[in-house]
């Protein structure tokens, strides 16, 4: 009897994704330590030459950082200098000075993302998507057109070394559609992909059999797996749509902001939140009826407002003035060191009322411009 696994689950996760996207951006900076993280000022400088109309690139460093901004990912020579993702980077400073610090770029980061799944997706399409960066993949039963579909391809192994083939062609498709490496673990459930998928980065191809857990999971430290993992239980299919249950958006400031004296800046930085999670609706085709505020204060205490509104939207407007109204149930008496808008009770777009399909321009109404809200 074949003592393969029943099923082919494979678990992809991109290479230091935000680091990898920018690289493709600035080659020059391959081999070099970079972190991703930083805010607008620390946008690279292009210099021209006056003489021959040579463009180079200035970019900003770790040296001398003051602010409370953490690190989204950094590239492999920067984790061998001690950095990691979700590091301060004053703390990373103090570590390697002169390591390249870029500023973040969501947008382009989506746009890979959707990308890389688009490619996986031509060749399997039962994906699980689990993040901006990872999926989970159902090999099982996926053949390539090489594969010999006649009698005698069930022999005891060979549909994992199938599985094998399909995860190295779905490698090679990454990478042909978006010129990113990734990392890839073939294993007989979702939890023991997901710890392999870290094995042999990056740009990795892990296979792991039933045989294999004792040698290569046992030995992790205990952080890095549970009693299921050690012995391989998980049951859970893969999962291709699961209705989200909010979308948000929020920023975390790298110096705290008064609700007076820094007015003009947060009403900017609000009116940004509330148009981003309205065209995140718009994207993913929801809309909804309860807008959340959340403010944390420079004391670190968190205060969350909700607001239900009587007709499912996805328009900007409508989400920044029911987030309005939250706010003049908080006080503003301290300064704010982070400021989010969150859009719950979702429900797919078809349907909804006329609201729902409203642009998401730019609301043209100030943040703390209400006498109640001062």
């Amino acid at each position: 009897m074949s003592t393969e696994p029943l099923r082919h689950i494979a678990h992809l996760d991109m290479d230091a994704f935000y680091a990898s996207v920018e690289l493709l951006r600035y080659p020059e900076l391959r081999g070099k330590a970079v972190v991703i993280g930083g805010g607008r000022r620390h946008q690279p400088e292009e210099i021209v030459d006056p003489v021959d109309g040579q463009v180079t690139r200035k970019f900003a460093t770790l040296r001398g950082y003051v602010g409370r901004g953490v690190i989204t990912t950094a590239t492999y020579e920067a984790r061998a200098l001690g950095l990691h993702s979700a590091q301060g980077l004053m703390k990373a400073a103090q570590l390697a000075p002169d390591a390249i610090l870029l500023p973040t770029d969501f947008d382009r980061y989506r746009d890979y993302s959707r990308r890389f799944k688009a490619a996986v997706w031509t060749i399997a399409p039962q994906i699980e998507d689990r993040g901006i960066d990872e999926i989970y993949i159902d090999l099982t039963g996926v053949r390539l057109p090489e594969h010999d579909t006649g009698a005698g391809n069930d022999a005891p192994g060979e549909a994992w070394w199938r599985a094998r083939d399909v995860a190295k062609a779905i490698k090679e498709r990454v990478r042909a559609e978006t010129g990113l490496s990734c990392s890839i673990a073939v294993a007989p459930n979702k939890l023991l992909a997901k710890i392999s998928s870290e094995l042999d980065k990056p740009d990795g191809l892990t296979m792991l059999a039933a045989d294999d857990i004792a040698r290569r999971i046992w030995p992790l430290p205990p952080r890095k797996i549970n009693d299921e993992a050690a012995n391989g239980r998980d049951e859970r299919p893969v999962e291709t749509f699961s209705e989200p249950k909010s979308i948000s958006r929020e920023t975390t400031f790298e110096r705290d902001l008064h609700p007076a004296r820094d007015r003009e800046a947060l009403s900017r930085i609000f009116t940004e939140l509330c148009v981003g999670v309205a065209e995140d609706l718009q994207r993913k085709g929801y809309v909804g009826r309860t807008i959340g505020l959340k403010l944390r204060y420079d004391d670190f205490k968190t205060v969350t407002r909700d607001q239900t509104i009587l007709a499912p939207t996805q328009d900007a407007h409508a989400i920044r003035r029911a987030a309005g109204e939250c706010l003049k149930r908080v006080p503003l008496d301290r300064r704010i060191r982070l400021l989010g808008v969150r859009m719950g009770a979702l429900c797919i777009a078809e349907g909804a009322d006329g609201s729902a399909q409203a642009s998401a321009r730019e609301p043209k109404t100030s943040l703390f411009d209400d006498g109640d809200s001062a």
